[in-house]
């Protein structure tokens, strides 16, 4: 272990400003703050009803506000079930006052009270008369769809998955007996999508109900279904859709006036403790401390703005993009915060630190590991961490190069799996972690925020010390070219901060490209028919952000995966840049995502079949 005031005395320039900024902020992190933070966000959100989503975000325009930040706004994506920000469909607002599941056969018991815990009931749920509805239970048979008709179907997987295969056949609804996590037998597994086509409840879905049950419920329904006993329920749900709004709110610790910002943003709007009253905690935890200690001059005012940004995860991100293209192109960084902060004491629970896709390979990915570094690797005991790999599916997605902001992702486990489950509850954080999370989100975001020319260097060089590492772990010769040009291109993203640095660029990545030459030599690449089919097609992009197909109809999408999910299908529509032809596109996402069999082409034709690409002639 490496003392942090040793470090001071024996790194150069730059290396030695982290460590003393990592020194500031960790002094100044109040770990009982965030905590406290994280209690009063999750008190609302746990009910997951847009009423209550206003509730958060109003909270938390006061608790910004107290912190002094500048410029504290609420704001609002419309939640009307139609209206589109990049081809995200925005849910229908939701809400629900109780929701109770009674079993009446073979014995009575109460099976789901939304009161008592609110992810007993699926988020947008429909709505039964006010008397209820009494049903019998079948279990789901995708080979019998017709057993479902008129019925509540007792599901083994996430039901909504097969919500949309629910309505076509007529169920009443489902009862879902899925746990990510079996061992918490008294858990409840939170349902949030609940679409028909994609993720929210948009204008035209069904309204079918949706409720959870533990484990141990589950096992004894089952039993029964299995021995062939009926099995009959009284559902009571008193739900609404309405045209509502999406709550959300930003502020600023302001740098230099009309100059550049750095963003970190994370999402309210779910259920749980870890997820992600946390992250949003750690995120505000870092913005009051950096307040704080540049208005007490304990840290210089930086050159750029430091924005915080708390919405509703991916439509909330996608509204903020489109509604402020000017903001966004003055955005040179950011860092997603959806995380969980979870005991010392429990396996699995280290933070991992997730880069960008290859195609916006940055300075920032270097980065954040030396922050990591300088903070985890001083504690004592030392905190291991990690790094991976890109990840798509939360809102670490803005370094895809129609939006342009370089964007890291700082993620652990639980140690005891309670993601989307009902156990996952404050007494499960730990402030220590919170405190890291803290500690390294404000520590990443100023010193961004007030690199100058020594610093934009030192970004430089230690993007180098990244890019030959990944030169040198390279398998291939077509790996050492792939892995040298996007090492290049991470060296000249600090031309976003510094655009009079590429003068004394040139040496470094002369030094790259060198030792990339000296380890690439090989043969052509192996003859693939799609390749040539796809030689002869360029991809055109017509809005920003991932196509998750949730205006389409299920049945419609000829076998394809949702782009808002699937790891090939997002990193190839990345690449598509209007100039590459897609046989570039291909070879550039196999080289970073892996040469796993997908129907490129076919997707492609497809996605522009129904008007989400076009095709450069």
């Amino acid at each position: 272990m490496v003392a942090l005031w040793l470090l001071l005395l024996v790194l150069p320039g730059p290396a030695a400003e982290l460590a003393d900024v990592v020194s500031r902020v960790r002094s100044a992190v109040e770990p009982e703050r965030a905590m406290r933070t994280m209690r009063d966000v999750w008190s609302t959100d746990r009910w997951f009803t847009f009423p209550k989503f206003q509730e958060t975000a109003a909270y938390l325009r006061r608790r910004l506000a107290r912190a002094g930040l500048d410029d504290v706004r609420l704001l609002d994506a419309p939640a009307d079930g139609k209206r589109q920000f990049g081809f995200w469909t925005m849910p229908l607002a939701w809400d629900v006052t109780e929701a109770r599941l009674e079993l009446i056969e073979p014995e009575p018991l109460v099976l789901a009270d939304y009161r008592a815990v609110p992810a007993s009931l699926g988020m947008w749920s429909g709505p039964t008369p006010p008397g209820g509805i009494t049903a019998e239970v079948v279990p789901l048979r995708q080979d019998d769809w017709a057993s479902a008709k008129g019925k509540l179907v007792l599901t083994e997987q996430n039901p909504a998955n097969v919500k949309w295969l629910l309505a076509k056949h007529g169920a009443l609804g489902a009862i879902n007996a899925f746990s990510g996590n079996p061992a918490l037998e008294d858990g409840r597994q939170w349902i949030n999508s609940w679409g028909d086509k994609g993720w929210g409840f948009t204008a035209g879905d069904t309204p079918l109900v949706s409720f959870s049950i533990t484990p141990r419920q589950a096992k004894r329904l089952r039993a029964w279904l299995d021995q062939g006993r009926p099995v009959r329920v009284r559902a009571t749900v008193a739900s609404r859709y309405y045209t509502g709004r999406y709550p959300y709110v930003t502020a600023v610790v302001p740098g230099a006036p009309g100059r550049e910002e750095v963003l970190v943003l994370g999402h309210t709007a779910e259920q749980g403790a870890h997820d992600n009253a946390t992250g949003v905690a750690a995120m505000v935890e870092a913005v009051t401390v950096l307040r704080s200690l540049i208005d007490s001059g304990r840290l210089p005012r930086p050159a750029r703005s430091i924005r915080i940004l708390a919405m509703p995860e991916l439509y909330g991100s996608m509204h903020y993009i489109v509604t402020n293209p000017e903001r966004i192109r003055r955005t040179v960084a950011a860092i997603a915060v959806d995380t969980p902060a979870a005991s010392y004491d429990l396996a699995g629970t280290e933070y991992t630190f997730h880069l960008n896709p290859h195609v916006a390979r940055s300075y920032v990915d270097a980065l954040i590991l030396r922050v990591a570094s300088a903070h985890l690797s001083t504690l004592s005991p030392p905190r291991p961490w990690h790094w991976r790999e890109h990840r798509a599916g939360t809102d670490s997605f803005l370094g895809d190069p129609t939006i342009g902001v370089p964007t890291v992702w700082p993620y652990s486990g639980t140690g005891v799996n309670t993601h989307h489950n009902s156990e996952d509850k404050p007494e499960t954080v730990d402030p220590r972690s919170l405190r890291d999370l803290a500690v390294i989100t404000a520590t990443y975001l100023y010193f961004i925020a007030a690199a100058g020319e020594p610093e934009v260097r030192w970004l430089a060089e230690i993007t180098l010390d990244r890019a030959l590492e990944d030169v040198q772990r390279a398998k291939t010769p077509a790996e050492v070219e792939y892995q040298t040009e996007r090492g290049a291109d991470a060296i000249l993203s600090v031309l976003r901060l510094a655009p009079e640095a590429r003068r004394w660029l040139d040496p470094l990545l002369a030094r790259l490209r060198g030792f990339g030459r000296e380890r690439a030599a090989g043969g052509p690449p192996p003859d693939d028919p799609q390749m040539r089919e796809a030689a002869g097609i360029v991809v055109r992009r017509k809005r920003p952000g991932t196509i998750p197909l949730d205006d389409l109809p299920r049945d419609r999408w000829e076998g394809f995966p949702s782009g808002a999910w699937a790891k090939l299908p997002i990193t190839a529509l990345y690449w598509c840049d209007g100039k590459r032809t897609l046989a570039e596109v291909i070879r550039l996402a196999r080289l970073e995502a892996g040469a796993a069999p997908f129907d490129f082409v076919g997707y492609f034709r497809f996605l522009e079949k129904h008007g989400y690409v076009e095709f450069a002639k």
